[in-house]
């Protein structure tokens, strides 16, 4: 199974960005839609983006859609999610996932391969 690590997580101020990356080991995403998810204190976790296999469709939350951007480059094996205008309701865990669907499932279900998470905090 395909292991997954994500990086980049900061405390940041409203309006900063972040970059958030995911760096697979042991098999190549490009089989894979990738998914970024993520976990508030206290709330369950919830789907942020998702990108299938060759790039050419991305799905957003309404909650980040025009803020966020998620990417991937399946030669280097990483995926990334782009954070512009970070507000104080963006602060969770980031989880990068995998999932042999070629669809952009807002399902955690539908992911078997799951990072141990990246801490985003942002003040107000």
């Amino acid at each position: 199974q395909v292991q997954l690590l994500e990086s980049g997580g900061a405390l940041v101020q409203t309006g900063d960005s972040l970059r958030l990356s995911c760096a697979a080991s042991g098999g190549s995403i490009s089989m894979y839609t990738l998914a970024w998810f993520r976990q508030a204190p206290g709330q369950g976790r919830e789907f942020v983006a998702a990108i299938i296999r060759t790039s050419s469709a991305m799905e957003y939350s309404d909650s980040v859609k025009g803020r966020f951007t998620i990417s991937r480059d399946n030669a280097k094996n990483l995926g990334f999610l782009q954070m512009d205008s970070l507000q104080p309701e963006d602060t969770a865990l980031y989880y990068c996932a995998l999932s042999i669907y070629d669809s952009m499932r807002q399902d955690r279900r539908y992911y078997a391969s799951w990072g141990q998470g990246t801490q985003v905090t942002v003040s107000s």
